[in-house]
């Protein structure tokens, strides 16, 4: 027999009933009365995660001299079809934007740039509201090459394989896996008693994803202009029934038969989903009444994809206070970054949208006033290979992020930025970085500044224990 609990929850989180923004799951797990999370204050988590896995080395590129001829001498072909771009190569050395880290003696003669597409990027970090965390990626314990080509410590399961290590990065466990680590901080927020009004806690623009998957979580679908609409009603129109229809009240009447108003339902399972219908409604217009009372924002945003998304949630963010929320975790995302070719031409038009729509999203929260409150980071599949393929790279592993926002320990590089060659401690082969810092490390240092406790993070990042160093210091109030 199917078991009702069970069943709400699949029905809200497989998007089942989408048309309600998947907004109306009944609250059927009671909360906690103590909890040690910190949730004074209101604090967001966004994550920007690049499908098909972006290659590190041609996002944070060698500068110095030996490092930039060695990268040359293995990516001849890639750098050969940059050269062909409109405008020549934005690789040339003369043409790289040099970071200057606070930590730049941390890594010796090596020296690190990013490409001008990125320009965005590094004004914030140079102005100190953005990091570089380098070399990150799913790890179970400390890894070195020798030992994963050894097989001698245990690893991450389906290593290269995109859905696997996507699902990985969002809930360390291939797919299949049903909860996230943002939805795990959204539930021990939510038993905390961060926010009034619990379905705006995990916020997607990018469809549901394991990433906000929670026990007491249940993931708020948003479209770039708010709340999804009920295609049903949509279709309501005069256009469609006709100039003498009264189109308002057929909208009226549909909208009563999908909340089931004026009816009373014996069977159990119709009356929890007429409760759901009713309350993703009633979310919704909430949400809708909260966006038309708000003071616009004033910030643009550049008219693509992910400048869209992150846009839906700066606008959120900023009714937050209507919304009743504390604690946010936010998912947006972009695709394309899988470059087994023509790499030269796709991944700085990528770049290009994604550094201009952060940038426009870290300024919206500064009109906001609201900077040290909202924390960007980057997440992908994996990195790439450094060895080339042609004009392409292939899958690879550890990789090299962003952590955006005023709360952020800026203008430095955490975590290791291998040698630009192969055959080093961390060469997994063919150029792919086995991590120095785990998924569970990076969550764990943005969860501390979010309000876990060191007991909420372990149990929401269980491999957690397995790393000395929890607390990786790029957030502001952390250890370095």
């Amino acid at each position: 027999m199917t078991n009702r609990r069970s069943f709400l929850k699949g029905v809200t989180g497989a998007g089942a009933l989408s048309f309600l923004g998947s907004a109306g799951a009944l609250s059927v797990l009671g909360n906690s009365p103590a909890f040690a999370a910190d949730v004074s204050g209101y604090k967001a988590l966004v994550c920007v995660f690049f499908f098909g896995g972006q290659d590190c080395h041609d996002t944070v590129l060698p500068f110095d001299q030996a490092s930039y001829d060695r990268y040359g001498e293995l990516r001849t072909g890639i750098l050969a079809e940059y050269a062909q771009n409109p405008g020549g190569s934005s690789r040339d050395r003369d043409r790289l934007l040099e970071l200057t880290p606070t930590n730049a003696a941390q890594f010796g003669t090596q020296q690190f740039a990013l490409p001008e597409e990125l320009v965005e990027l590094k004004t914030l970090f140079d102005t100190g509201n953005a990091a570089i965390v380098g070399n990150v990626g799913p790890l179970i314990q400390p890894l070195t090459a020798q030992q994963f080509q050894a097989d001698v410590l245990p690893q991450p399961k389906r290593l290269f394989s995109h859905n696997d290590q996507q699902s990985t990065w969002m809930s360390s466990a291939p797919e299949g896996q049903v909860l996230g680590w943002g939805g795990r901080f959204s539930d021990t927020v939510i038993d905390a008693g961060a926010n009034t009004e619990d379905f705006f806690t995990a916020i997607t623009t990018a469809g549901n994803t394991v990433f906000l998957a929670g026990e007491k979580t249940t993931q708020y679908n948003l479209n770039t202009n708010g709340p999804p609409e009920v295609d049903g009603l949509k279709n309501f129109n005069s256009a469609l029934l006709g100039p003498a229809a009264d189109s308002e009240l057929a909208v009226k009447l549909l909208e009563d038969h999908y909340r089931s108003i004026g009816l009373t339902r014996t069977n159990l399972f119709e009356r929890d989903l007429a409760t759901i219908a009713d309350r993703a409604f009633s979310l919704n217009e909430q949400f809708n009444t909260a966006l038309d009372n708000a003071q616009a924002l004033s910030t643009p945003f550049p008219g693509t994809g992910l400048g869209n998304q992150l846009r839906a949630i700066a606008n959120t963010i900023n009714i937050k206070s209507a919304l009743g929320v504390g604690r946010q975790v936010f998912f947006a995302g972009i695709g394309g970054f899988d470059s087994h070719n023509s790499q030269a031409t796709d991944l700085p038009n990528r770049q290009r949208q994604y550094s201009q729509a952060i940038s426009a999203f870290f300024q919206a929260t500064l009109e906001m006033g609201a900077e040290n409150d909202v924390t960007l980071f980057t997440a992908s599949d994996f990195g790439r290979a450094l060895i080339e393929n042609g004009n392409g790279t292939d899958h690879g592993w550890g990789s090299h992020h962003f952590v955006v926002g005023g709360a952020v320990n800026g203008n430095t590089v955490y975590g290791n930025i291998p040698p630009y060659d192969i055959g080093h401690p961390q060469d997994a082969g063919n150029g792919r970085l086995v991590p120095v810092v785990s998924v569970e490390q990076y969550a764990a240092t943005m969860g501390k500044w979010f309000g876990l406790s060191d007991p909420e993070l372990l149990t929401a990042l269980p491999a957690l224990s397995n790393f000395i160093t929890r607390d990786l210091g790029f957030m502001n109030g952390s250890s370095s």
